[in-house]
């Protein structure tokens, strides 16, 4: 089979590039690099059965004519992050790139298999979230929802291309996603920047009390989700939450790293008021996805605990900061 996948250069595209490929796949993928990396994809340039444009998902034409001959359409490209105040882009890279890979699928009848967020359950306080869980979002004014108001437009047009046109998707919540290749910044998530912090020996930078919750999902957990979600055909429209179960906070979360990256001593942690931050940036207090669904449906389950999965994430990241020599494969 052969896949095309929007932001291929980047964290999970090229993971999932990998896994694709070692299972005998085609890959087709398409990134403009503004935060993908040919670091991560240059090590399949040379193959026959890969296939990179640089591109684009705004451009319709020249996606359209690298996706050509795809079975399928894994999107993952997407402008995230809102705590970096860039509403307009957010709002209008994911609408607009959405809609093309959309326009693309109902072109050639093609499943469509579409990246969104656990963001989208917002404040909601009735938990764990499953697929049915009601959206609770901040208002207008406040910049942070604008990636969770992009995602939940992106998966209402979806829906609605299915509807009209008989476009068969698939829309998968990530939840929490680490591990080799994540970006090194706050794009990366919470445990990006603690690794980077306490690597360097600098405070790790904690927003608020430290006693929000979130859950975390190692890249391996991810695409074996992503992969059996893209398999599987059964239904014309579907949705699924894909992540760990296991809830952790923010503090905790610190104090591992803190722990795993061998500092000894207490960890060096620094409370950051949110008005520091942004004056009116509203944070989510507790995430944790119900996976009921994917684990019944896909046989979707994930086995690799935070401390597991982040002594490797450290290990990368460490030859990523140019702190130790990569070892040979």
């Amino acid at each position: 089979m052969i896949f095309g996948i929007t932001g291929v250069a980047g964290f999970i595209g090229s993971n999932l590039a990998d896994t694709l490929l070692s299972a005998g796949h085609e890959v087709v993928g398409i990134d403009n690099l503004s935060m993908g990396s040919m670091r991560n994809i240059e090590h399949n340039l040379d193959r026959s059965d890969f296939k990179f444009h640089q591109t684009d998902v705004r451009d319709l034409s020249a996606m359209g004519e690298a996706f050509s001959n795809v079975d399928r359409i894994v999107h993952l490209a997407a402008y995230k992050i809102p705590r970096y105040g860039n509403a307009i882009d957010t709002l209008e890279i994911n609408s607009q790139g959405s809609k093309n890979v959309l326009e693309l699928g109902r072109d050639g009848n093609r499943r469509l298999i579409m990246a969104s967020t656990s963001d989208i359950y917002g404040k909601n306080l009735n938990l764990p979230f499953s697929e049915t869980s009601d959206s609770v979002l901040g208002p207008t004014t406040i910049p942070r929802w604008s990636y969770a108001v992009s995602k939940l437009f992106d998966e209402h047009m979806a829906f609605a291309y299915n509807s009209s046109y008989g476009v068969p998707v698939t829309i998968l919540r990530f939840f929490g996603s680490y591990g080799p290749r994540q970006h090194l910044t706050w794009w990366g998530g919470p445990q990006s920047v603690f690794i980077a912090a306490c690597l360097n020996g600098e405070a790790m930078e904690i927003h608020g009390d430290g006693q929000q919750t979130r859950s975390f999902t190692y890249i391996s957990d991810l695409i074996d989700g992503i992969v059996r979600a893209s398999l599987y055909d059964a239904e014309p429209a579907m949705v699924f939450n894909l992540g760990n179960t296991q809830e952790v906070t923010i503090l905790e979360l610190a104090r591992l790293v803190h722990e795993l990256c061998g500092r000894g001593g207490q960890a060096n942690i620094k409370m950051v008021p949110y008005k520091t931050l942004s004056g009116n940036y509203e944070d989510v207090m507790r995430r944790i996805p119900d996976i009921t669904r994917a684990r019944t449906v896909l046989g979707f389950g994930p086995k690799v605990e935070l401390r597991e999965g982040l002594h490797p994430t450290i290990q990368w990241q460490r030859v990523a900061m140019g702190l130790v020599e990569a070892q040979p494969a």
